[in-house]
């Protein structure tokens, strides 16, 4: 059986551009792998915000990442891509995460170069070539013949005026970009810039571009998030204010009797045979619906 980093590796090097979804749960994992997706990707904002209701600033840990990245990998049989920040602050936490995310079935992540905290109000720059190029090579060494998929993010070309660290070169994000190919990693992504900006780069790249966000031509996938969470969530506010207006969740209740997957997607009938079986062979009662 391939590993989900092999997995992943397949789809890359098969040259169609395909999508990996969000999923910030276990559920939403299965969700995107039921309606066709070939990938799911958990984002830091994603995971940071649902999760531990603190902002995508380098603030929650690797670790917490890694817990919930488990528990949506294990769900799914497509490949997921998680966001590892900065893998840590030195190149041993580069290495020990780079082992633990393979240990949970992660199919790739990506590593970026901006300096925590980011997406703040500290204006933090990058962190040079070359500690971008040792922790890359770090997480290369640590995983093994896993074929975990390192992505590289480069920020250069998110500036400082939108919350990045980058100064907007196309120049320098060229350089970082053959820099980090050179290190180890198997594709790029140039977070959070123009498209216009994007396209002068792509073609430069000796390795595959990957988006966030959106489509570009001649890329090889797309990271798709801010969606599933954020929907989620406004959901979630408009029904408990309709619970706190009302005393009831008509519309809650509606979703659910319309939501005929549900079943299907936490193993219902998986768990209801197991339970028949053990019930029927210890002479336990089964309900009458359930009875073979």
């Amino acid at each position: 059986m391939p590993t989900p980093g092999e997995k992943l590796r397949a789809l890359i090097e098969n040259g169609e551009h395909f999508v990996a979804a969000e999923a910030y749960s276990a559920l939403t994992g299965r969700i995107v792998e039921h309606v066709g997706f070939k990938a799911a990707y958990l984002g830091g904002h994603a995971c940071s915000a649902f999760h531990y209701a603190v902002p995508d600033n380098g603030i929650f840990s690797q670790v917490e990442m890694i817990e919930q990245s488990a528990r949506i990998a294990q769900a799914i049989q497509i490949p997921l891509i998680v966001d590892a920040d900065t893998l840590g602050e030195t190149v041993a936490d580069a290495y020990h995460f780079t082992r633990r995310y393979v240990a949970a079935g992660i199919a790739g992540y990506h590593v970026e170069d901006e300096v925590n905290p980011k997406h703040s109000k500290h204006v933090n720059g990058l962190c040079s070539i070359e500690d971008m190029q040792l922790r890359i090579e770090a997480g290369a060494k640590a995983r093994g013949d896993s074929g975990l998929v390192i992505i590289a993010r480069c920020d250069e070309l998110y500036t400082s005026a939108n919350g990045g660290g980058g100064t907007g070169s196309v120049e320098e994000a060229i350089r970082r970009g053959h820099a980090y190919a050179e290190a180890g990693a198997d594709a790029i992504v140039f977070a959070s810039a123009p498209p216009e900006q994007q396209a002068e780069v792509i073609p430069h790249m000796p390795i595959p571009v990957c988006t966030l966000g959106f489509n570009l031509p001649d890329t090889a996938f797309t990271l798709s998030t801010a969606w599933g969470w954020v929907s989620a969530a406004v959901g979630h506010l408009a029904m408990a204010r309709e619970l706190m207006e009302t005393g009831a969740v008509k519309s809650a209740m509606a979703a659910f009797t319309n939501f005929p997957e549900k079943y299907d997607l936490i193993d219902q009938k998986l768990y209801d045979d197991l339970i028949v079986e053990w019930a029927e062979r210890t002479g336990r009662p089964v309900r009458g619906n359930h009875a073979r």
